[in-house]
């Protein structure tokens, strides 16, 4: 992406490289625990609540063209099972790696000759600014990729009933008597029939004592 704006280096994801002072080889490591940010996870299905504590595990590398940003993230995430919609907790860990460049160098860190407009490049480049760098969106990326698409709350979750929406993990024995659509009309005929007899039957049986008197 292009240059950051101006950074704060208040922001507890905002991250200063001076110590590493652009000597190439020289390592810093840093653990860090933060505040979530919002809508930290997918958006809907499940992700870090905002303001739940995250641990950070950081390993700063100074190389040629700017500062190797690698390290791994810890949580707990929180969503719905896709299957049965019960609440759920899972442990996140997401590991990250990422380059910030320095933006007066070129690819094998020397200092640009004249400035090159190169948009797409820019796009897909993180900067260091004064030695800072921002780490969330490095963060929200490996976040999405470390959380399930669809979260269930057991891998053999059976989910909910189709006829009732009843939870099946609570009732295994739960199930509904099937009737064969193919059926249903010729049973509702048959009972109209032999409601039909019952009735024919009841209104012969007078006629048959009269003719028994007589």
């Amino acid at each position: 992406m292009a240059l950051n704006a101006r950074l704060d280096h208040r922001n507890p994801l905002v991250f200063d490289t001076h110590e590493l002072g652009r000597r190439p080889g020289a390592l810093q490591r840093l653990t860090r625990t933060i505040d979530a940010p919002a809508d930290l996870g997918i958006q809907g299905v499940i992700g870090v609540p905002e303001g739940a504590p995250v641990e950070l595990d950081l390993r700063l590398e100074s190389v040629m063209e700017g500062v190797l940003v690698t390290g791994t993230a810890r949580a707990s995430a929180k969503g719905e099972c896709v299957r049965c919609l019960e609440p759920l907790e899972q442990v996140l860990e997401a590991d990250f790696q990422e380059m910030f460049s320095y933006p007066d160098a070129d690819d094998r860190g020397r200092p640009k000759a004249e400035p090159v407009d190169d948009a797409e490049d820019d796009e897909e480049t993180l900067f260091l600014e004064d030695g800072l760098f921002d780490l969330e969106p490095v963060l929200r990326d490996a976040v999405v990729l470390a959380l399930p698409m669809q979260p269930v709350c057991q891998d053999d979750c059976p989910g909910l009933c189709s006829e009732c929406g009843a939870r099946l993990a609570d009732d295994p024995d739960h199930h509904h008597d099937a009737v064969d659509i193919r059926w249903a009309a010729l049973q509702g005929l048959a009972g109209s029939l032999e409601d039909g007899e019952k009735d024919e039957l009841s209104g012969a049986e007078p006629g048959v004592d009269e003719k028994q008197e007589k």
